[in-house]
């Protein structure tokens, strides 16, 4: 007697990522829990980071792109005065320096930082060049030339400890930013060097560390809790069905460029659409 396969499941996890295992390990979790393949998360987390990690299962995996691109928040230490291998407290030290510090002199440095940055991506990163991430290649012992990227950085907030060399910092940025690289660039900037430690991401678009709990005991919310910053556009029973069927929808009445969310006359996400010239046209249609 053929086994029967576990129903098709479809939704979205807040969860709060230990430190430890990888993003993509809490990934495999997630599937274990649900017998479910099709699962993504939204914004790698670094092993030893933790925090808000967000996962869309089955259908839901294609909103994920819009819980990617919010602002991120994160709440980590500084450590001055020692410059490590991945810029974290993870690797070895390759430099240390004599520094003297004051509170005033690296929250005005840190305030430099707030704006567009230029950054260079870490090569113990996700970011993939040739097809490899930088992070395999520095595990081989390798390196590959690697371009600096625009990123936006929107607050960079710094306070003192009880131990001189190390500052509590508040980050909020936009997707792509690399804390790590910005604890290590103001280290540089204060005439020696730092790393991370205890880094933390308390928000990831609208979730936040209040929602988040353990990958096994996370509720398994509707797939448009994925998209709920976006403005969202409630049609009539002709009009959705319509949408469901891939038509095109007359956005005369609609101001701006989108994208909205879509529901039916009962609130149920059709999906995610944008304005094409005087139609309305489907970015995402989950089901």
């Amino acid at each position: 007697m053929a086994r029967r396969r576990p129903p098709t499941v479809h939704g979205a996890l807040i969860v709060d990522k230990p430190a430890g295992p990888t993003s993509h390990d809490v990934v495999a979790m997630a599937r274990r829990r649900f017998g479910e393949r099709r699962i993504g998360h939204a914004g790698t987390l670094d092993p030893s980071a933790t925090g808000v990690l967000v996962i869309g299962i089955g259908n839901a995996t294609r909103l994920l792109r819009f819980a990617t691109a919010g602002r991120k928040t994160y709440e980590c230490d500084i450590v001055f005065g020692v410059t490590t291998a991945t810029l974290d407290a993870a690797g070895e030290t390759v430099a240390t320096h004599d520094m003297r510090l004051d509170p005033t002199g690296v929250a005005d440095a840190a305030a430099a930082f707030v704006g567009t940055i230029s950054q260079m991506p870490p090569m113990v990163s996700a970011v993939r060049i040739g097809g490899r991430r930088l992070h395999e290649v520095a595990r081989a012992g390798q390196a590959v030339a690697r371009e600096p990227r625009e990123v936006e950085v929107y607050r960079f907030d710094t306070r003192p400890t009880d131990d001189p060399l190390i500052y509590r910092a508040h980050v909020e940025c936009a997707a792509g930013t690399y804390v790590r690289s910005l604890g290590a660039d103001l280290g540089a900037a204060l005439g020696g060097g730092a790393h991370v430690r205890s880094l933390r991401r308390t928000r990831s678009g609208a979730f936040t560390e209040s929602e988040a709990a353990p990958v096994a005991d996370a509720a398994l919310h509707e797939p448009a809790e994925l998209v709920r910053d976006l403005g969202q556009i409630r049609l009539s029973p002709d009009e959705a069905g319509r949408a469901r069927s891939g038509a095109h929808l007359d956005a005369d009445r609609y101001d701006g460029a989108g994208p909205w969310v879509l529901v039916d006359p009962d609130g149920a996400l059709i999906g995610v659409h944008a304005r094409v010239g005087d139609r309305l046209r489907a970015t995402v249609l989950p089901s």
